[in-house]
């Protein structure tokens, strides 16, 4: 049985407990920790399981411990839980989802040994759709990365990677559902300006992405076509579609995309940097 602690009780740290208590946990093996003790007594009646105002108190009998906390708050939390690990008789594992602080960073403020791993998620885990990378320190082993791959792996998909890597899985599915909800939004605002009613256009937009999403999942699943190949495929030539896509093109769709997921990465990584 794995006891899991997290510290931090809003959103993120809610999708991930849902989660795991969905696939079959015994909610009496979660504690959350939060300062705020109304939403610690809505978490408590919603899904039965530990908390407390402790931070430490989640990290004593943890064998992983999720900081779902904001990013300037982890070095505080890293301070309060290190004395209870160090007394603790078992390894437990940290698992951090704060953008921008690196293992090395959490490395030097826990004992000696200590397994951190960092995942960079995104908000539709909140639906149990969610996109995560994972990327381990120097003391995380292979079954520490398989064990949070596991847990991940119940809000969504979960990939391995390179700590060098999470700034750019920042810039794809970190920031990524921002990008498609503001596709989608212009595609509502420019149905409307063509006469449609707003519901009807929000209900088409929506199932639209909704459909294309499934169709390269399952090309992606099944070794099936590529998003390129679909792209083709739905568009017949001297058509209609052919003349939307030839208007994205010359108002450089790809370059917008590319220079903005650059910046995204660029921005990860300057909050990955030490302060001065």
């Amino acid at each position: 049985m794995t006891n899991i602690g997290i510290i931090g009780g809003g959103n993120i740290g809610e999708a991930l407990l849902s989660g795991i208590i969905a696939d079959g946990a015994d909610p009496k093996t979660i504690t959350v920790a939060d300062p705020t003790q109304a939403r610690l007594d809505e978490l408590k009646d919603k899904y039965g399981l530990l908390t407390t105002t402790e931070g430490r108190e989640a990290a004593e009998s943890a064998d992983l411990l999720f900081l779902c906390v904001k990013p300037d708050v982890v070095p505080v939390v890293i301070k309060d839980v290190a004395e209870a690990l160090e007394a603790g008789s078992a390894d437990t594992i940290i698992v951090s989802v704060a953008a921008g602080v690196t293992i090395g960073s959490m490395e030097k403020e826990l004992p000696a040994g200590t397994p951190v791993v960092r995942v960079m998620p995104n908000t539709p885990m909140l639906v149990g759709r969610g996109a995560a990378g994972i990327a381990g320190g120097q003391h995380a082993e292979q079954s520490h990365l398989d064990q949070v791959q596991e847990i991940m792996a119940k809000v969504g998909t979960a990939v391995v990677v390179k700590e060098k890597d999470l700034d750019a899985v920042t810039a794809v599915s970190g920031s990524g559902p921002a990008y498609v909800f503001l596709v989608v939004e212009s595609m509502i605002e420019s149905a409307v300006q063509l006469g449609l009613p707003r519901p009807l256009a929000e209900k088409l937009a929506i199932a639209n992405v909704d459909g294309a999403a499934t169709m390269m999942r399952q090309g992606l699943e099944e070794g099936g076509d590529t998003p390129s190949v679909l792209r083709t495929k739905v568009t017949s030539p001297g058509g209609t579609t052919a003349a939307a896509l030839r208007e994205l093109e010359e108002s450089g769709i790809r370059g917008a995309f590319f220079r903005a997921m650059e910046a995204c990465k660029d921005r990860s990584e300057e909050l990955g940097k030490p302060k001065a």
